[in-house]
């Protein structure tokens, strides 16, 4: 990320916990982070075209789960798309691959399609802060990258990135770190072109498509629209669809047609750089 990157500074509240605010009285060499819980490991997917699998985490020696979808005309001899998905807070890691319609897309339009965990469930992907949870969050996700990349015949100007809530936040930070990875840029109900973690100029060569519902009471859609208009404005290919009526999660997960439109507009899209 460029020199002008903004990063935010963190503030005490009340709600901190006792241990938290007791070891930053101390003033601790090494921060308190949310540790990995049995719960990080679950999976939500059982449909057996989902692979479940997992690695060793090469910084912690941890076993960190991911999920693995390979259409059936997949053969190895002739490079396929990747799209990578990242979940929502509290999510588990493979719970996007659940959403209405989005395997039998990926199976028709012939997509691999890799869930990474980022860490913990809740952990940000990156870009909530820049403690040793966040740089593992996003370490877990571009190591999962990597691992599909080498074992896969993959297009490498066909990779995409997406993400619902606190997935989409992680989008737009992980591209604005890796932008020469990407194809095209998708985030649904999370982030934005302002927030401190996104580097414009990294990342306003890459197509982005957002997606919020209008009576959104989680992540107001007013975010999405403030961020659209600034791709508008940095002149970058960009799309909108804001869904009348739509919530904040409902309106994608339980939607083909707009499942279907995260696909349809990476079909059209690809590096050309």
């Amino acid at each position: 990320m460029t020199a002008t990157t903004k990063r935010r500074i963190g503030t005490l509240v009340p709600s901190l916990s006792f241990a938290f605010a007791f070891a930053f009285i101390l003033g601790s060499a090494n921060p308190v982070v949310a540790q990995r819980e049995a719960r990080d490991d679950e999976s939500a997917i059982t449909d057996p075209r989902v692979q479940h699998r997992t690695y060793t985490m090469q910084e912690t020696g941890e076993t960190i789960p991911y999920a693995l979808f390979v259409p059936t005309s997949y053969d190895g001899s002739e490079p396929y798309r990747l799209m990578v998905s990242l979940h929502g807070a509290g999510r588990q890691y493979d719970w996007l691959m659940g959403y209405a319609g989005f395997l039998d897309r990926a199976e028709r339009d012939g997509y691999i399609v890799v869930t990474p965990l980022g860490y913990t469930r809740r952990g940000g992907y990156g870009a909530r802060g820049d403690d040793r949870q966040d740089r593992l969050a996003e370490k877990d996700v571009m190591a999962v990258v990597g691992m599909v990349r080498d074992e896969l015949n993959i297009d490498e100007s066909r990779i995409y990135l997406w993400g619902h809530s606190m997935g989409g936040s992680g989008t737009y930070y992980i591209a604005s770190r890796h932008p020469d990875v990407w194809a095209g840029l998708a985030a649904a109900a999370g982030g934005g072109m302002s927030a401190d973690y996104v580097d414009e100029e990294a990342i306003r060569h890459i197509p982005f498509l957002v997606l919020h519902g209008s009576e959104d009471g989680t992540v107001p859609v007013e975010r999405s629209r403030q961020s659209v208009a600034r791709m508008k404005e940095l002149g970058m290919q960009h799309l909108y669809k804001e869904i009348a009526g739509g919530d904040h999660s409902r309106f994608i997960n339980q939607s083909e047609e707009v499942v279907g439109w995260l696909f349809d507009f990476f079909n059209i899209v690809a590096k050309t750089h």
